[in-house]
């Protein structure tokens, strides 16, 4: 079994940041990427930032600039700073990881999601 388990999420006026955290536990072999999504009530959940093990990053046009990913790959963790946070950000975010358990099964996890809101 693997677990993925957020934090850090909260209430926050505009303009303000917060660092959302993700651990991943149990049987892991190794992690190859791992990243953010976020979904609002009444939307899909989209993509908000990727990371691979190597470090190569992607992110949302709408979180360029303002959010940051990083792991550390002997902890398996993964962070998300977000700084300038606007209403919009207000989703529940969720930290997702593509685990290797053993050299033979590989499979993608996700974790239970953490609120974030901005208020204005």
């Amino acid at each position: 079994q693997v677990q993925l388990v957020e934090s850090g999420g909260g209430l926050v006026q505009a303009g303000e940041s917060l660092k959302l955290t993700c651990a991943a536990s149990g049987r892991i072999f190794s992690i190859n990427a791992m990243g953010w999504y976020r979904q609002a009530p009444g939307k899909q959940r989209e993509l908000v930032a990727t990371i691979t093990s190597a470090g190569s990053t992607v992110y949302a046009d709408s979180v360029k600039g303002r959010f940051t990913i990083s792991r550390d790959n002997a902890k398996n963790t993964v962070e998300l700073q977000t700084n300038s946070l606007k209403p919009e950000d207000t989703a529940v975010y969720y930290c997702n990881a593509d685990v290797s358990k053993s050299p033979w099964y590989r499979n993608n996890y996700w974790g239970q999601g953490t609120q974030v809101t901005v208020a204005e």
